[in-house]
């Protein structure tokens, strides 16, 4: 299983692991309509590679490739913590260590999530 953090835990997260990056695997019209974390401002590179929800993603994969090197923490988010937990073990059976934001950008209704936590966006 892979890890899970809340987003109350993510500036204590950055502080253990400051290598981490942030992958937000949302929509477009997510990001555009609802915002975009800014992990910059917490001094984590941020990464936008929207998952769908098929069983190979091998596009979401190929992608992330390209972007991120496998020896880097990779803190996981999407809308409220589903495709991100979906992307992280897609991720780690490419050799990826993956922590997934569970309560991701937007809250899951027990824990409020990037936005409410009053993490940086845009």
């Amino acid at each position: 299983m892979t890890k899970q953090i809340k987003s109350s835990e993510v500036k204590k997260f950055i502080l253990e692991n400051q290598k981490a990056e942030l992958l937000d695997v949302r929509t477009s019209e997510e990001w555009d309509s609802i915002g975009r974390p800014e992990g910059e401002t917490l001094g984590i590179r941020t990464h936008y590679i929207s998952i769908n929800q098929t069983p190979d993603n091998l596009d979401f994969i190929k992608e992330v490739k390209k972007e991120i090197d496998t020896e880097t923490p990779l803190l996981v988010m999407c809308k409220a913590g589903v495709r991100s937990v979906m992307a992280a073990e897609l991720l780690s059976k490419e050799n990826y260590n993956c922590v997934v934001i569970i309560d991701g950008f937007e809250g899951n209704g027990e824990d409020l999530g990037w936005k409410e936590e009053g993490l940086p966006y845009f």
